[in-house]
């Protein structure tokens, strides 16, 4: 009997593991996941956007816009930044699979963690100033950054196991 054929890749399963804990956002319009591999492919952390510990997503707001007190923004913990603070491990050298291009902020913790690759989905704002000043950062850095590319148009996942 030979091995299976159709098993998910490294890539595949690391992304696959971001785009699952983005589920877990309850951000009504944008829910972004992020898993953080070490160089022998351990996963040391995951995380999605949302608010802090103890912020309840009952009290503060998902608004896009109006009053900025009064919208999301100076609130919500980002995906890649929880799954930095999520983690035990030593950071440095390790990959950061995001379902989305990090912000300027989130570069930031990245830098400073010392995670030096970073595979991402999609760059849903490329032309504004959060990733303009991200790519700049990250390129002084020295992080690796590369867009995930994939064969699998989905993964399905069956609970039934049948």
């Amino acid at each position: 009997m030979e091995k299976r054929s159709n098993y998910l890749s490294w890539d595949d399963y690391f992304m696959g593991l971001a785009l699952l804990s983005a589920k877990r956002s309850k951000d009504p319009n944008t829910q972004v996941g992020a898993c953080i591999v070490n160089n022998k492919k351990r996963i040391v952390s995951v995380g999605y956007n949302g608010f802090p510990s103890g912020c309840s997503d009952d009290v503060y707001p998902w608004n896009r816009e109006g009053n900025e007190l009064d919208t999301k923004y100076p609130y919500i913990v980002h995906a890649e930044l929880n799954a930095i603070l999520n983690s035990k491990a030593d950071l440095s050298n390790c990959t950061i699979y995001v379902t989305m291009f990090p912000c300027n902020e989130c570069s930031k913790a990245i830098i400073q963690s010392g995670i030096n690759h970073i595979i991402y989905l999609t760059n849903k704002y490329p032309n504004s100033n959060a990733v303009l000043a991200s790519v700049k950062m990250l390129e002084s850095a020295g992080v690796v950054v590369e867009q995930y590319k994939s064969s699998l148009n989905e993964v399905v996942l069956n609970y039934k196991n049948e």
